[in-house]
């Protein structure tokens, strides 16, 4: 990997942590607060693109596997990879590998239109929410012993601001497109 590369990842790995590291705000009647992180991992997987976004979670999981205090509310460890957001933290990776590679095919690259505007939109909706809901609510569900279906129900509270994220996500992507294209490459 060229140093420019690493660089990139570690860059967008810290600013998951700095987005990590907002105090969560806990929901009642669910283990799983609400959170930043998946800004990070969309922002992450739209600018760098599915491979470099993918590492930058990866990075970001493996601090915290190592006991780091990264995560929301400052915990580390592999514990938490166990426990009821465990499916979440997991999902990333791949929230932000699907991120990226829809970006790179649905986003109209230096356009600066709105067509280029909704296919970040789309690809941060896809890869940053459901993708990382598919890793999460399963696990929630079997960690909790909730079942599926209320498992489900339970995270649709997180669906409005998740799809703010994604709206922010994809306009500052394709604002730092306009100037930076060598972060789409």
């Amino acid at each position: 990997m060229k140093s420019n590369n690493t660089v990139l990842v570690a860059l967008f790995a810290a600013l998951i942590v700095v987005l990590s590291l907002m105090p969560p705000i806990p929901m009642p009647g669910i283990p799983v607060p609400i959170t930043l992180q998946t800004l990070g991992v969309m922002l992450a997987g739209a600018m760098l693109g599915p491979v470099r976004g993918a590492l930058a979670c990866l990075l970001y999981l493996a601090l915290a596997a190592i006991g780091l205090p990264v995560l929301p509310g400052g915990r580390g460890g592999l514990g938490a990879f166990f426990g009821p957001t465990g499916g979440f933290l997991v999902g990333m990776v791949a929230g932000a590998f699907v991120t990226g590679w829809l970006a790179r095919r649905l986003a109209v690259r230096g356009s600066g239109t709105w067509k280029g505007l909704a296919g970040y939109v789309a690809a941060c909706v896809v890869g940053g929410i459901a993708v990382v809901y598919a890793f999460g609510v399963p696990w929630l569900s079997a960690v909790t012993k909730m079942g599926m279906a209320k498992a489900a129900g339970a995270v649709v509270v997180f669906l409005p601001g998740d799809l703010i994220k994604a709206v922010v996500a994809a306009w500052v992507a394709s604002r730092v497109e306009r100037v930076w294209p060598m972060l789409g490459r």
